[in-house]
């Protein structure tokens, strides 16, 4: 979050500094929020995607073309057969026609459409506003670094489709998908943290509540590592086991934990134990996360930040909430909703932190005489 704040080119006093104007410069502020709303875009879309089945339905990566669709029965026919080449459609087949196929396919061609309509998003205004120098040198190179992770992540995703072509791989492995999903989390992090210190430069002060900052970074770790086994649990299909709450079963500790050899294995595809590990943490991460907003909201802050803690404490306590339900019924539609509202409690839990940049330590007097002068 301070490599961020620095790469923005705006000083933490609010001084004006080369090509971002103080107190801040609200369009580009406001087109780099547009790119984290359309990162929540690409994680809707893959999430559905990968829900409804159509991970490994497009197995061909154009990244300048892609944004074409078949115009042809030849081209259908063309993906269609690639497709064919994997082994989630001998798995499926008969069921999986070509008629089945084409309705598959057009949500991950749209998701990835999106993708490149996000490129274009952000390339050509960075390059405005660069030549206009309504951003500084370090800020763009700041973002021309962001994009450059953009394009990895969309590469590690491409390879992720690719593992499809490989014999008895009938989903997107856990191994891909994790690290696919948090590094998008990680992009829309600097993102949004970019977006808020152009928009707000100077951070407003707040007295006496640094302790807060340090509650909140516990938050975002917590958060983060919880989305990340929850990817897990969706790259393993293990919301449809052990869906009894808060028991699994009838125990504690599931009786599978540890069958896998070797024992490392089963922390990445044992059913059992990635849903063990991410309830452990999903309770963790509420309980502190509940109540670091309590500590918030109880403490005398400018509007901003406790309409933050307030937003928090709603999203946390629906997010767990919906991850209940989800398990008890085994709904991966459920599951996809609360990924969705994982990537919000996220997102708010980064704007949060940021509102408590201008908070100090409490003062500690030595001697009332201090105290009185000041």
């Amino acid at each position: 979050m301070k490599q961020a704040a620095r790469a923005t080119g705006v000083r933490a006093t609010g001084v004006r500094a080369t090509g971002v104007r103080a107190p801040g410069d609200k369009l580009v502020g406001n087109w780099l929020l547009l790119l984290c709303f359309m990162i929540f875009g690409l994680v809707a879309g893959g999430g559905h995607a990968r829900t409804i089945g159509a991970g490994f339905i497009l197995q061909v990566w154009r990244p300048v073309t892609g944004f074409i669709p078949p115009l042809n029965e030849t081209a259908w026919r063309h993906l269609f057969g690639l497709y064919q080449q994997t082994a989630q459609y001998h798995a499926m087949h008969p069921a999986m026609t070509e008629q089945t196929f084409k309705s598959l396919f057009w949500p991950m061609f749209w998701d990835r459409v999106w993708g490149r309509l996000m490129a274009v998003v952000f390339a050509v205004p960075l390059a405005i506003f660069w030549l206009k120098r309504r951003v500084s040198p370090r800020l763009a190179l700041w973002l021309l670094a962001i994009f450059s992770a953009g394009g990895a992540q969309a590469a590690l995703g491409w390879y992720m489709v690719r593992t499809g072509l490989e014999p008895g791989v009938l989903t997107p492995p856990p191994a891909w998908l994790a690290p696919h999903f948090l590094s998008a989390m990680l992009i829309l992090a600097a993102l949004l943290w970019t977006a808020l210190t152009v928009k707000y430069p100077e951070p407003e002060p707040v007295e006496g509540q640094a302790h807060l900052k340090t509650w909140l970074n516990a938050c975002i770790i917590l958060i983060f590592g919880t989305a990340g086994l929850g990817a897990l649990v969706a790259a393993t299909n293990a919301v449809t086991v052990f869906n009894t709450f808060p028991l699994m079963d009838g125990h504690w500790i599931p009786t599978s934990f540890l069958t896998l050899k070797p024992a490392c294995q089963n922390f990445l595809v044992n059913q059992a134990t990635v849903q063990f590990d991410h309830r452990c943490l999903a309770s963790l991460t509420a309980l502190v996360t509940l109540s670091t907003a309590v500590l918030g909201l109880r403490a005398p802050l400018p509007a901003a930040p406790r309409d933050f803690f307030l937003l928090l404490a709603g999203l946390i306590s629906l997010q767990y909430l919906l991850g209940m339900v989800t398990i008890i019924l085994g709904s991966k539609s459920l599951g996809y909703i609360h990924e969705l509202n994982a990537v919000l409690l996220f997102a708010t839990a980064i704007a949060t932190r940021h509102s408590l940049r201008g908070a100090t330590a409490a003062k500690l007097y030595s001697h009332p005489t201090i105290a009185a002068a000041e």
